[in-house]
């Protein structure tokens, strides 16, 4: 593998590794259906042309399942964001992704409790996720990924720190789901489970370590580029309030 994977690349990752329960076509949208699993999962997205009779019947789709009107806007999708503009849609939770070569990321081993791998969930992640909102439903993409994948979780001072998913496609290794308790946060927890994500990615014949997160979350944003993690894309959402 030489280079790191483009925006395009990963739109594709993200959807493998944090899998809705159901999508169906809807003319050049693809409709998603979340149950409860949030944006990434419920958001519709475009390929192709389209007109505005494809959106309306894109937002009847997504009304049918009982969501609310989202979509996701990539790279390239220009005309639709100006298109979603114009009906009412405002621009919320831009995203940020992030990928580096996994040899880059391991190069320090965590201490034995800092970053313990293991799935499916014990009962300590599910809380350390519930105290960051990540509830059942998340829980439930979790375990609708297919292929490799792993949680972890972290103990630092003799207490629960944090914990994490892991899950790969082709490949490539995308973290979701990074918590650490607010008393355990800047303790460089989150750190060691990034490394210790990088060395599972290598033990399992992958080659990339990579994460999204909103572009507003400036700590995990310092995180990920103090680690050497570069920027590979951005996507958005455009999210009309009244249905």
């Amino acid at each position: 593998m030489t280079g790191l994977p483009d925006a395009r690349k990963l739109y594709d990752v993200v959807e493998a590794t944090w899998p809705p329960f159901a999508r169906q076509d809807c003319g050049p949208f693809t409709i998603r259906e979340g149950r409860g699993g949030g944006k990434r999962v419920s958001a519709a997205t475009v390929e192709g042309a389209f007109d505005m009779s494809d959106i309306e019947a894109a937002e009847a789709a997504m009304r049918a399942l009982g969501q609310g009107l989202l979509f996701q806007i990539r790279e390239g999708d220009a005309a639709l964001d100006a298109a979603l503009e114009t009906r009412g849609y405002e621009v919320v939770d831009p995203v940020t992704m992030y990928a580096a070569p996994a040899s880059e990321i391991a190069c320090e081993r965590p201490p034995r409790t800092a970053a313990i791998p293991g799935w499916e969930p014990l009962r300590i992640m599910e809380e350390i996720w519930a105290a960051g909102g990540i509830g059942p439903d998340r829980i439930a993409v979790m375990h609708r990924a297919q292929g490799p994948k792993t949680g972890f979780v972290s103990r630092w001072r003799d207490k629960p720190a944090g914990t994490s998913f892991l899950a790969m496609c082709d490949g490539i290794g995308m973290v979701h789901a990074l918590e650490i308790l607010p008393g355990q946060r800047r303790q460089g927890v989150a750190r060691w489970l990034m490394r210790k994500a990088a060395f599972w990615i290598l033990d399992q014949g992958g080659h990339t370590l990579a994460v999204i997160c909103t572009s507003r979350n400036q700590g995990a944003n310092a995180l990920y580029s103090s680690l050497g993690m570069k920027v590979v894309g951005e996507y958005h959402y455009r999210q009309k309030q009244s249905a």
